[in-house]
């Protein structure tokens, strides 16, 4: 974990990461979202190949929980393949930065017009 310039915080995940850091993942997303409460967190996967489904649930509830306590949460450079499940595990489009989603704004923005994910090429 560290902090950028402009106060965000970023949590950088390596690997493949599985049921054994999901209670340590979980703790750490929780524990910023909900203590350190910064403008925003920034779970950076660019060396994440894989997540179970667990920890893409914490990543999920992490954004679900910034939300309720107004600390804007992130999800950047995921693969393609971790995009999707992302999605499917209801991280919200727009919170998918980077990597191989350069269309994330604009998939934000077709799913806040009411076009259904599955719809939007690439993801």
């Amino acid at each position: 974990m560290s902090t950028s310039p402009d106060g965000s915080v970023v949590i950088q995940p390596h690997g493949s990461v599985g049921p054994d850091a999901a209670v340590e993942l979980r703790q750490l997303l929780v524990h910023t979202v909900r203590r350190v409460r910064p403008l925003r967190l920034i779970v950076d996967l660019a060396d994440v190949w894989e997540l179970d489904p667990i920890n893409l649930g914490s990543v999920a509830a992490a954004c679900g929980l910034g939300d309720d306590l107004q600390v804007a949460v992130f999800v950047d450079n995921p693969s393609g393949q971790l995009a999707e499940q992302l999605a499917a595990a209801g991280v919200p489009a727009q919170r998918v930065r980077g990597r191989d989603n350069p269309g994330g704004q604009l998939a934000g923005q077709l799913a806040a017009a009411g076009v259904p994910a599955q719809r939007v090429r690439g993801r």
